[in-house]
């Protein structure tokens, strides 16, 4: 049975046998004809002993008629003809060749009933028109509309309105048995045609109900009154007064009756919606919020131009002229012509953009452009079948979902194509300039994703296939894989980030301490307990996993068997789902048959050889080889080792790659470009496989295939000159077989340490990895045949277009070439001598002469131009990026200048270094060889450029980019250390190249461990980047502080609690931790301990250990590994550890030593960045910096009264005190790694009170948040709640390093604060003796109060003078004269303040008056 009509539609038409609609009179003489046949037949076979069943009989009885009718062979009264169904061929339908039922048994068979029920999707399944009946006289006009497949006709079906919820009324209680039939006649009234929006019968109703109710009883008005009369179809203001709703009055039994009555009327329309009463519930079915898909996205207001036409031109009043058909009066009821009704008839007008600044509603075209507001389409394009905005052509989003849902199937259809033509078009940014919102984020809100989801389970094809294409059209972008492609074969291009969004706001504070297996356990847990839309609104890959969509896709491919374009989207979107994580491959693994029809349908060893046949229309994918379906498996392959082997081993794939990679392409019985597409992937699979040791054992079958396609490679050259078509694809074959090669040398020479530690721990019986089936002797061979082909490459090097097209083959070519050499410095068997000898062979005659060329030199020349780094927008997010769906941003493609970009010097110069690194790491005497290679321009211009750019975002679309960038500059940085201590001409780029090793440090990302622990250990700390510490840098730290250079304050120095001595000079700490460079070298690594898992998977990738490497994917992007502030991160930690004993109960009364040493050295390391290297901290905010130095105080009891650390925190501080730094202090801001600053000063304060012993330096710790400029709660905080501290406070004005003015300018305004003020100073709390510093503060805004006569709030005013005549009452004499006879700030003074000697008239005169008028009103003092 075919569900309902869906939104409350009710068809306006009943389909007949004939296919069209008829008349009354001819429906009753067809029904008459089809009962008189009926009795004729059945009196024919009672006159052949044939009874009729009669009433009472039962089944048995029915079922012995029939075998009576079949035995007797007689014929039926009535004979049906079917017509051939198309869909089953002109002789497939025929009664006649049915097979004859059987008497032994009774069969029923019903035509296109399915044997299984039909699943649930949106919409009815199609139904059949194999039974439909035509007649003679059928009109042929109608059968041909009835056929009609244009555009228009999809939008065709009428709909009747649907009443079900107009509200009625109920008639007006009368004497009569009956209620009086209304007569609009009766009622006379001055009819207005045309005039408002009133319709004739509306006009009537009013005046009737107008009459009524002057006539009414009051009795009559507490009746109940229920829905009024249906208003007006076209006029909704027909009917001005809506009526109250049942329920408002008397009488409750009749309200439930009225209720159960229209509950039944609903019951029987079970999904019955007023859609077009309520458009913005469009989808019913949908979990998310989607209110304004068709509101919120706009026309953006710069796009929209005033129109020429007037407002008042679309308001004219309609005539008879403006009709297509004219009325004439002796037509019926046409007496008075109501022009409003007949308005639909009219053409419709010409589309214009409005007169407003509000943006118009975004409208597409079924192609899935953006129609501009004022453009005028013809209404045979099928643009214009919708209610609203009915002159502009094209589809709003709101009415694309709802056409979704529709029962008619090419209505579905075509909403979710145009929808997925919406999408692509706006993920390549076409709609970015005219539209305000984001498309993407709009329809994900509104639930995009599960409407795709739910159509995907349609039994119809074609809407399978429509929402298969939006769904990838949703998730893959073919630009981001083209790219990923590409970067494959750079170094460590196989490794990837995985596509997991960052989530960090769903994390809870509580799962902080827990390890990263308990996180990722929990994290499980959390999201299979999530409903799956919450889940999707974060993660969409992990939402769609959570709705089993593989199960789904394993479906479509293996039993629906879809055309070609919709197996290639399946298998992008497996792609992408498989980049996900190690989690979303296993899943794939995991799911019944996916993996298994993927490998037998699309990567089988035979199929038809008549595909490769040139114009060949394959109307099939199944059963032919497919390389979109072997880069799904090399991109599963890559989710770890495991994944890898059951591909292997499970699935049989490793016979396929030899079927694959044996066969040259050409010979592949597939069209040209996809058999080296399918070949070079292949290769690719491999190479995954080998990155883990794995499949190697097929190296020795395939070795002659390799070798020879290693003798072709120089064949390229020609057919690069010779433009040949698929040359790109053929270098990316290539490319994909050097890498290939590398990873197997990598794997043959880890053979010899496999086998030692297999021998060296035979006896202990655990489990050992065995080595490798392949040796070194076994691919030694293949060197000669790289070199060869790098150096004829090279020669080419000045033909520009050949050069650009070979280079990501020569990158490859230096990358083996660097794994080759240092796997062959470490093979017992190789002779070392021999080995330095090849390297010298190969500096000579091929690295120096390419440096030397002109083309070398412009390359360094493009690092700048094509640096993420250094233009940032480069990798910045698309227009349409949302964060649920990662997207590398490519689409689109990139630009020449680009990191990925084909003018790219980065992949060549990065393996070029590689390679030098290599060479310089085995041969110590060819360092100096490579010396030019620091002194290149356009490197220095490059590298000094890049250090200073603010920190980079960390996107997704940027993190993979500045992992390759990142790469180069570990190189350099490399070299540059191998040149400190062998070129004595170095140490002009020393302090350049430690600038770029410290920015390096802090932007590292996950899966770089390995390079940030090698530049902590080789380049942060090493004395040789720090050139300053033997060239007078000390000595000049203390000449600047005696000149007071770079500062308008003295560089005072807060003295110490404890037992006084020399202070030592800046220089004297200075040089001191240079000095101490190694010990804190030590300090810093092993606070680093904790990245030591992430480390060892590091180092076994960089290092080419494959098997110990897990998994191709990176680890998830969630920031670099360290932070900004890793200078602080021993002192940090210490804190972190105190704080978390003493949370526990815990108290540490006194510290070990190391610990102390380890807050000196945490100390000196930051004064040596602070003097030497300030710009490097410089995205560390001031602020920050005061809060890690507070740190200092926090952490133990007196740890701060320690000599060193008492000495290396007071230059610190000094250097935070300096004007500028002073002025970028801003502690309202957040904070990184910070919750709340107010509660760390509240700590601080806590702490000065128990263990400050009144010690200066922690004093103006204390004293710094207390400027005026700062929040007031924390000047609160010390006058209000921790005024004990006064009396401690004793930090003398000439060792406080601040200028009073940032605490006295501008006056005070906040009155709580100001009593404070007044209360502590009057009371003794706070003294000149005590707290000078707080004590001149408080005086002077105490004074600027009393004495301040602007204009201000009763309570102020009335406060002000209070304290004026306070104060003229004080018996201390020396506090009346301060408060009363302040002038001005003077440091130099010993008050910290100069005295009026007498107060100035107006003050004097203001003064007597308050204490005037206190005499006259005779009020007594109190202090308060």
């Amino acid at each position: 049975m075919a569900p309902p009509p869906r939104g409350g539609e009710v068809r306006a038409e009943v389909a007949l046998p004939g296919g069209s609609s008829r008349c009354g009179a001819e429906r009753k003489c067809w029904r008459r004809a089809v009962r008189a046949e009926r009795r004729a037949g059945l009196q024919e076979q009672e006159g052949r002993m044939l009874s009729r069943p009669k009433p009472g009989e039962s089944e048995a009885d029915l079922i012995h008629f029939q075998n009576q009718f079949l035995a007797a062979r007689a014929s039926p009264a009535v004979k049906i003809v079917k017509k051939a169904d198309k869909r089953k061929g002109e002789e497939g339908s025929t009664d006649a060749e049915r097979p004859p039922l059987q008497d032994s048994k009774d069969v029923v068979m019903l035509d296109d009933f399915p044997d299984v029920l039909p699943a649930l999707t949106p919409g009815p399944p199609k139904k059949s028109k194999s039974a439909s009946v035509h007649f003679e006289d059928e009109d042929p006009e109608e059968r041909l509309e009835s056929h009609d497949r244009h555009i228009t006709a999809v939008f065709s079906k009428i709909i009747e309105r649907d009443t079900s919820a107009v509200e009625v009324t109920m008639p007006v209680p009368t004497g009569d048995p009956f209620p009086r039939t209304f007569h609009r006649s009766e009622i006379k009234s001055e009819v207005k045609v045309g005039s408002g929006r009133k319709s004739i019968f509306a006009q009537k109703m009013a005046a009737r109900r107008a009459a009524e109710k002057e006539a009414t009883a009051p009795s009559a008005a507490e009746c109940v009154q229920v829905r009024s009369a249906p208003r007006d179809a076209l006029d909704p203001e027909g009917s001005t007064e809506e009526a109250p709703r049942p329920g408002n009055r008397d009488d409750p039994s009749l309200v439930a009756f009225l209720k159960s009555r229209r509950g039944v009327n609903v019951g029987q329309k079970n999904e019955l919606k007023k859609e077009q009463n309520r458009p913005e519930e469009f989808v019913e079915s949908l979990t998310v919020p989607q209110h304004g898909v068709g509101a919120s996205l706009s026309i953006q207001e710069s796009d929209l131009e005033e129109s020429v036409r007037k407002e008042e031109n679309m308001k004219m009043e309609m005539t008879d002229d403006d009709l297509p058909v004219k009325p004439k009066k002796e037509w019926i009821h046409m007496d008075n012509v109501e022009f409003e009704k007949l308005e639909w008839m009219k053409d419709l007008p010409s589309p214009r953009q409005k007169k407003t600044k509000k943006g118009m509603q975004a409208r597409f075209s079924l192609k899935g452009d953006l129609i501009p507001a004022d453009a005028d389409l013809p209404t045979h394009l099928g643009l214009h079948h919708h209610g609203e905005e009915a002159e502009r052509a094209g589809y709003s989003l709101q009415e694309l979902f709802h056409l979704s849902r529709s029962q008619v199937i090419q209505q579905r259809t075509l909403a979710l194509q145009v929808l997925g033509r919406i999408v692509q078009k706006a993920r390549a940014g076409e709609f970015a300039s005219s539209l305000k919102g984001s498309i993407l984020r709009l329809l994900l809100d509104a639930g995009f994703l599960f409407l795709l989801r739910f159509s995907l389970d349609d039994a119809v094809d074609n809407v399978m296939a429509a929402s298969v294409g939006a769904l990838r059209a949703l998730l893959v972008s073919l630009d981001d894989e083209k790219y990923l492609d590409w970067t494959f074969s750079w170094y460590q291009g196989m490794a990837a980030f995985p596509f997991v969004p960052n989530n960090e706001e769903e994390e809870e504070e509580e799962e902080e301490e827990l390890t990263g297996t308990e996180k990722s356990q929990n994290k499980k847990l959390k999201d299979e307990n999530k409903p799956d839309p919450d889940v999707a609104r974060y993660d969409v890959v992990k939402g769609l996993l959570k709705t089993r969509i593989q199960h789904r896709l394993r479906y479509i491919l293996e039993v629906v068997r879809p055309v070609p374009t919709v197996v290639l989207d399946i298998l992008h979107i497996l792609t992408h789902i498989a980049r996900h994580s190690s989690e979303a491959c296993s899943q794939l693994l995991d799911c019944p048959r996916l993996i298994d029809t993927i490998v037998r349908e699309f990567i089988p060893t035979q199929w038809d050889p008549h595909v490769a046949e040139p114009g060949c229309l394959l109307t099939s994918l199944h059963g032919v080889a497919c390389s979109a379906a072997m880069k799904f498996i090399r991109v599963l392959a890559s989710g770890g080792r495991n994944a890898t082997a059951r591909l292997l081993n499970k699935f049989e794939m490793k016979s396929r790659l030899i079927r694959f990679i044996a066969e040259d392409p050409q010979d592949l019985l597939l069209p040209k470009e996809e058999a080296i597409r399918l070949s070079t992937e292949a290769f690719r699979l491999w190479a995954v496989a080998a990155g883990y040791g794995q499949a190697c054992d097929i190296y020795r079958d395939l070795y002659p295939v390799l070798v020879r396609i290693l003798q072709s490679l120089p064949e390229l050259l020609s057919s690069c000159r010779e433009k040949n078509p698929v040359r790109e694809l053929s270098v990316q074959r290539a490319t994909a077989v050097i890498t290939l090669l590398m990873h197997v040398t990598q794997t043959a020479g880890c053979t010899v340490e496999l086998q030692a530690k297999l021998s060296s721990n035979s006896s202990e019986g655990s489990d050992q990895i065995p080595p490798p089936p392949v040796a070194w002797n076994q691919v030694s061979g293949l060197q000669p045949f790289i070199e060869t082909g790098l150096k004829k490459i090279l020669q080419e090097i000045s033909q520009t277009e050949t050069w650009q097209t070979l280079q990501p083959l020569t990158t490859t070519y230096m990358i083996y070439l660097g794994v080759y050499y240092r796997a062959c410095s470490q093979q017992p068997s190789v002779n070392p001598i021999d080995c330095l000898e090849e390297l010298e062979r190969l500096t000579s005659e091929v690295l120096q002469p390419l440096l030397s060329q002109p083309a070398i030199h412009s390359m360094w020349d493009l690092l700048r131009p094509c640096s993420a780094l250094c233009n940032p927008l480069s990798c910045s997010p698309g227009p349409e990026s949302v964060l649920s769906i990662i997207s590398l941003s490519c689409t689109g493609g990139k630009p020449p200048l680009n990191l990925v970009g084909s003018k790219s010097p980065f992949p060549f110069l990065t393996a070029l270094l590689f390679l030098i690194n290599s060479i310089t790491h085995i041969h110590k005497g060819l360092i100096s060889k490579y010396s030019s290679v620091l002194s290149f321009g356009g490197l220095k211009d490059y590298l000094h450029q890049s250090w200073q750019t603010g920190p980079p975002s960390v996107t997704p679309s940027s993190a993979w980019m500045l992992r390759h960038e990142y790469h180069l500059q570990y190189f350099v940085l490399t070299l540059a250390k191998r040149m400190a201590g062998t070129c004595p001409d170095y140490r002009q780029h020393a302090s350049l190249h430690h600038c770029v090793a410290l920015a390096l440090l802090s932007r590292l990302l996950p899966g770089s461990e390995h390079l940030a622990y090698e530049v902590l250990l080789d380049l942060a700390f090493n004395p040789e980047f720090l050139p300053e510490g033997k060239t007078g840098g000390p000595e000049a730290a203390d000449f600047s502080d005696i000149l007071h250079l770079g500062t308008s304050a003295k560089l005072a120095q807060p003295g110490s609690a404890a037992a006084a001595s020399s202070k030592p000079t800046r220089g004297a700490l200075l040089k001191e931790s240079y000095q101490n460079l190694p010990v804190i070298r030590s300090c810093y690594l092993s606070h680093f301990v904790h990245l030591q898992p992430a480390l060892v998977h590091s180092q076994a990738s960089y290092e080419g250990r494959n098997y110990l490497i897990q998994s191709m994917l990176l680890p998830e992007v969630k920031g670099p590994i360290l932070p900004s502030d890793w200078p602080f991160f021993p002192l940090i930690s210490l804190y972190n550890k105190v704080t978390n004993a003493e949370t526990r109960g815990a108290v540490l009364n006194s510290l070990p030593l190391d610990l102390v040493n380890t807050v000196t050295w945490n100390l000196q390391w930051v004064l040596l960045l602070e003097t030497w290297r300030a710009k490097t901290l410089q995205s560390i905010p001031t602020a920050a910096k005061l809060a890690r130095l507070m740190c200092v105080f926090l952490t133990g009891g007196d740890l701060f009264l320690e000599a060193p650390i008492h000495c290396y925190t007071a230059a610190l501080l000094s250097i935070y005190c300096q004007p500028k730094a002073l002025d970028s202090l801003n502690l309202d801001a957040p904070l990184p790694g910070l919750a709340s600053f107010h509660d760390l000063y509240i700590s601080l304060l806590e702490q000065f009170e128990g263990v400050s012993f009144g010690d200066p330096l922690f004093g103006v710790f204390v004293l710094l948040p207390l400027q005026k400029r700062f929040n007031v709660h924390l000047r609160l905080s010390v006058f209000g709640e921790h005024t004990s501290i006064l009396r401690a406070l004793g930090v003398p004005l000439q060792q406080f390093p601040v200028p009073l003015e940032r605490y006295t300018s501008p006056p005070e305004d906040n009155l709580n604060l100001l009593r404070l003020y007044f209360r502590t100073l009057v009371t003794g709390a706070l003294r000149h003796t005590w707290c000078p510093v707080l004590y001149v503060v408080a005086v002077a805004h105490v004074n600027s109060f009393i004495f301040s006569q602007d204009s201000t709030t009763q309570e102020a005013d009335a406060a002000r003078k209070s304290m004026l005549r306070k104060t003229w009452l004080l018996v201390d004499e020396t506090l009346k004269k301060h408060l009363l006879y302040y002038r001005l700030l003077n440091a130099e003074s010993p008050l910290g303040f100069d005295l009026y000697e007498q107060l100035p008239p107006m003050r004097l005169k203001y003064l007597q008056t308050v204490i005037q008028k206190e005499n006259k009103e005779n009020t007594p003092v109190l202090v308060s």
